[in-house]
């Protein structure tokens, strides 16, 4: 079992309080937005055998497993991070498998540099991902009914909106929702600027369920995304509570710390929020153009006390355990391998004290136990 000397990535829309008070070190003033803990080569942890990555690299069937290396090659099949917004996140989407290795394989046909910024995918995987708040966490996850965002922006009394109105109320739903999105992309950039001014004082004076997108065109003045923003579910996550988001769904982080899990990879197809390249015709390629609610997620408690969140994909599996004091020591050994992630009171694990944003990596099948008082995140896979 390895400590993990993890990486924090200073993107600028990062909290520069959050982690900091979660690790119970000052803040630099600088914006501290994730904390990586995994093999993902952008920022692998560090162990005392060399990087995670190195160390796995050398012995994979020895530190993932026989069966996961079957199942998902030589590599660890997943990221998990601490993730601190203190400004919203792009709004974006994440290919299907699929989708991942036609584009991938389309882009290098075409000779696209892995670096090029107008380059969608970065390798042929897909990215499910689930978010667990530790914190209140607001987020934006998956359309909301056409009729009902046709009132919300109704209601505003925007005479620019009022032709996505009409296309809201037209039906069928899928087609309404890809005829706004791309008419909000592709619209001239001056008149889409001004109809998002207009949008941004009219949700400002009426604040309530419109607070949320006011604060989005503070950060992103103009921006087409403010507009295609209001066609989702606003969400907001209590401790505990987590949103997944599989592949095609739209979505973004506006607000708060959390743990995020999510399977190796780097492709994300932004539709706006953001100074970065927008890809309309592959994006909407990507979409998938249907209401649906964001499906807040709550653990499922197994008889040993696993906290267990349910998602339909193997690459990842997270779950939790609340320790109670004077508890007895939990079990946690598995023929995969783990990351266990404190974030809150003390966990002792392989003779290894862990306080809140301290991780360990468990090689698969490794004898472990966790005793304590606190809150443990267990990283794993299904293989």
């Amino acid at each position: 079992m390895d400590l993990l000397d993890n990486t924090v990535r200073p993107y600028a829309w990062g909290s520069t309080t959050a982690i900091p008070a979660l690790l119970g070190t000052e803040p630099t003033g600088e914006p501290q937005a994730e904390m990586w803990m995994g093999a993902h080569p952008g920022a692998p942890s560090r162990t005392p055998r060399g990087t995670l990555a190195d160390v796995i690299a050398t012995a994979p069937e020895q530190e993932l497993g026989t069966a996961a290396v079957a199942r998902f090659g030589p590599r660890l099949p997943f990221l998990l991070k601490l993730l601190a917004a203190g400004a919203p996140l792009s709004l974006q989407v994440h290919p299907d498998l699929t989708q991942a290795k036609q584009g991938y394989d389309d882009e290098e046909r075409r000779g696209i540099p892995l670096d090029a910024p107008h380059r969608n995918y970065k390798d042929a995987n897909h990215k499910p991902e689930l978010i667990c708040a530790l914190t209140e966490f607001d987020g934006l996850c998956g359309f909301r009914a056409p009729a009902e965002t046709a009132d919300l922006l109704d209601g505003l009394g925007v005479d620019s909106l009022k032709p996505y109105v009409d296309l809201l109320r037209a039906h069928p739903e899928d087609a309404a929702l890809r005829e706004v999105l791309t008419a909000v992309l592709s619209a001239d950039r001056d008149d889409i600027a001004r109809t998002v001014t207009e949008t941004t004082t009219a949700c400002t004076r009426l604040g309530g369920a419109y607070a949320p997108y006011a604060d989005l065109a503070h950060h992103y003045p103009g921006d087409p995304g403010v507009i295609a923003a209001m066609l989702l579910n606003h969400v907001r996550l209590q401790p505990g509570e987590a949103l997944y988001l599989g592949a095609g769904i739209p979505h973004a982080y506006l607000n708060g710390l959390g743990v995020e899990i999510m399977a190796n990879s780097d492709n994300v197809l932004r539709c706006g929020l953001t100074p970065k390249h927008v890809d309309v015709p592959e994006l909407l390629r990507v979409v998938r153009f249907e209401p649906s609610d964001p499906g807040v997620l709550r653990p499922e408690a197994s008889p040993d006390d696993e906290e267990v969140y349910e998602t339909p994909i193997d690459e990842f599996r997270l779950s939790r355990y609340v320790l109670p004091p004077g508890g007895a020591p939990h079990d946690l050994t598995r023929p995969t391998p783990q990351i266990l992630l404190c974030t809150a009171g003390t966990v002792r694990t392989g003779g290894h004290e862990l306080t809140p944003g301290r991780s360990v990596f468990v090689p698969a099948g490794e004898p472990t136990e966790a005793s304590g008082t606190g809150t443990l995140f267990r990283a794993t896979v299904i293989a």
